[in-house]
């Protein structure tokens, strides 16, 4: 397994800026944030380390050298919108953008692309799951001839008034994976694998690694404490924010030592990137780096 971070959290960085603090700090590896230029839709969206857009060959081998000058590999390219966007024409400009990631992956040779499935909020599951059918197909068949894989993270995007009531991501659960993997056999489609989403949903984070360890294609390490006082404020009905909140690993309540073991079982010897979205971390650039060393000097007691 080998450790590194989500890119987002290093707004403002050039990508030679970012990989040189990646390598300052020991990790091994990187999710590269690929939003459009000058978009900013949310917390930790709308970062662009690579411009996917204008990316020509000569700039992919330049970007792949300094990062392997620096002992630093590129785990996945990273881009979370809304695929399946209520708003058709909204839905259009982040699926013709994701197919930019897609190719730009191809290029790079990182030939791994990790997002979101999608959700109409405003839709049921059964509506979701058929559209996930229709939209799909085409995304994961151009990706295969490309020989990318696409991983879908497990975040439900239900957050606040904006996202309610459905949430902008259906893939949340393994009821749904099972459903989506059948509705979509497609070998380049896989999981993005991030525990603490679990946590707040009351889910087993532990037993889906076993069941689906052929689709886990990329890892976060990102950690939830729930807030038992905002429960018996709002109960589970509430937007999610008021009864949880996203913490750096080992802050929260997941078991990171149980969580890697059951990906060491499993054989995972892929990426595991840490997410940070932790708000006690955010107030300057300083706090920002300190979350990424407190995060690496925790996680090296589990990931060698």
């Amino acid at each position: 397994m080998k450790l590194g971070i989500v890119s987002a959290i290093l707004d403002g960085y050039t990508f030679e800026e970012m990989i040189d603090q990646i390598s300052t700090l020991g990790y091994e590896a990187v999710e590269v944030a690929c939003w459009p230029l000058g978009t900013k839709e949310r917390r930790y969206a709308g970062v662009t380390h690579i411009d996917v857009v204008n990316l020509t060959s000569e700039r992919a081998e330049a970007l792949l050298g300094y990062a392997k000058k620096k002992n630093v590999e590129l785990s996945s390219l990273g881009y979370y919108p809304n695929p399946l966007d209520g708003d058709v024409e909204r839905r259009a400009v982040v699926i013709d953008h994701l197919y930019k990631v897609i190719d730009a992956s191809a290029l790079m040779g990182i030939n791994l692309v990790t997002t979101f499935i999608g959700r109409d909020q405003y839709k049921s599951v059964e509506e979701n799951l058929d559209l996930v059918e229709e939209v799909w197909p085409p995304i994961l068949t151009y990706a295969q001839k490309k020989g990318v894989k696409i991983g879908i993270e497990n975040c439900p995007m239900l957050f606040g008034s904006d996202q309610w009531p459905g949430g902008q991501n259906l893939f949340t659960s393994p009821a749904l994976w099972r459903e989506i993997f059948a509705r979509l056999p497609f070998d380049n489609l896989g999981i993005n694998y991030d525990p603490s989403h679990f946590v707040w949903q009351k889910i087993d984070y532990l037993q889906p690694i076993f069941e689906f360890k052929d689709k886990i294609f990329h890892v976060h390490f990102k950690d939830i404490t729930m807030l038992p006082h905002g429960l018996n404020e709002w109960g589970v009905m509430a937007y999610p924010l008021h009864f949880m909140a996203p913490k750096l690993p080992g802050l929260g309540d997941v078991d990171w030592g149980a969580f890697v073991s059951a990906l060491t079982e499993i054989g995972y010897e892929g990426y595991a990137c840490v997410e940070v979205e932790d708000r006690a971390f955010e107030a300057t650039k300083q706090r920002i780096i300190d979350s990424l060393a407190l995060s690496y000097r925790y996680l090296r007691q589990f990931v060698i």
